[in-house]
């Protein structure tokens, strides 16, 4: 599991989970998605579109570029849902978690690696608006039980793209705003790297996990204030011309993983950075439904 997981950048990824990942500041989440345009799929500032991109995705989760795209008429189910003993009746995440927890000492099983597996891209991923694990979710699980190579990244990228354009309709609505949901927690997180200086957004604590996105959790701002709104709003106006600010992933002090961190100009390339950007760079049509 480990091999491809690393590879992959999942592993680094899952220890995100063990941060507040579900911290927002909604203010700041609002005077976002007021900017979002979703005909170019990008925020409208004053010095042009602006959005969240595959770099962005890498460096803030450690999820790299390369694998294959999901998407569940692609992949089988190598392992029957019905070989499985997962309790699909369970209402709840604890509910879930409690039905299929081993016992300490013990080896963990296919069902119960599934099962956390599914726990995780629901709750702590893709943030779905239910409050029991969805079943769609299993072929997805069980691939990366499978050790597959899974290109995670992509599909999130798509799925803040889709959860980004539901928050807008959602806003503008006019019987008023619905219940959000969908992987704000990346947009939050992008949103501080990007407003960090502007915003002199600062934190104390010091993640161990070698993550950008460990250090960006710390960065949301905790204290409400009713002029929080228009200092966010101001923020967003202020990129008058494109700055380093707006792409705050390209610097020598990065953290995180070290095919993003190490040497890579053209000349002096290794064949698995030729890879990684070849993914970066690659056309591809995303797809995130899986319902």
């Amino acid at each position: 599991m480990i091999s491809s997981w690393v590879e992959t950048g999942i592993f680094e990824f899952v220890q995100l989970a063990k941060f507040d990942l579900h911290l927002f500041d909604p203010q700041m989440l609002i005077s976002a998605i007021f900017f979002w345009n979703r005909e170019t799929r990008a925020f409208e500032f004053p010095c042009g579109f602006v959005c969240p991109t595959l770099l962005d995705i890498a460096a803030i989760t450690g999820l790299a570029p390369i694998g294959d795209r999901f998407y569940p008429d692609a992949f089988e189910e190598e392992i029957s849902i019905k070989e499985t003993s997962i309790s699909w009746d369970k209402k709840t995440y604890l509910a879930l978690i409690n039905a299929h927890i081993g016992k300490p000492g013990t080896l963990v099983s296919t069902s119960e690696h599934i099962a956390f597996l599914m726990y995780w891209l629901s709750f702590c991923v893709f943030c779905t608006p239910s409050l029991q694990v969805p079943k769609y979710y299993y072929i997805l699980a069980q691939a990366l039980h499978l050790k597959n190579k899974i290109c995670l990244s992509k599909l999130l990228l798509a799925s803040l793209y889709h959860c980004l354009d539901e928050a807008s309709e959602s806003l503008f609505r006019e019987s008023g705003p619905q219940n959000l949901s969908g992987p704000l927690w990346l947009l939050q997180l992008w949103l501080n790297a990007i407003l960090e200086k502007k915003l002199s957004l600062t934190s104390s604590f010091a993640p161990v996990c070698e993550l950008e996105g460990a250090r960006l959790t710390t960065l949301t701002p905790r204290k409400r204030s009713i002029n929080n709104f228009a200092k966010y709003i101001d923020a967003i106006l202020s990129f008058g011309q494109f700055s380093e600010d707006l792409a705050p992933f390209i610097r020598t002090s990065l953290i995180g993983p070290s095919w993003l961190r190490q040497n890579n100009q053209v000349w002096n390339m290794a064949p698995d950075s030729i890879e990684m950007w070849f993914g970066f760079l690659f056309w591809d049509v995303i797809i995130s439904g899986m319902r």
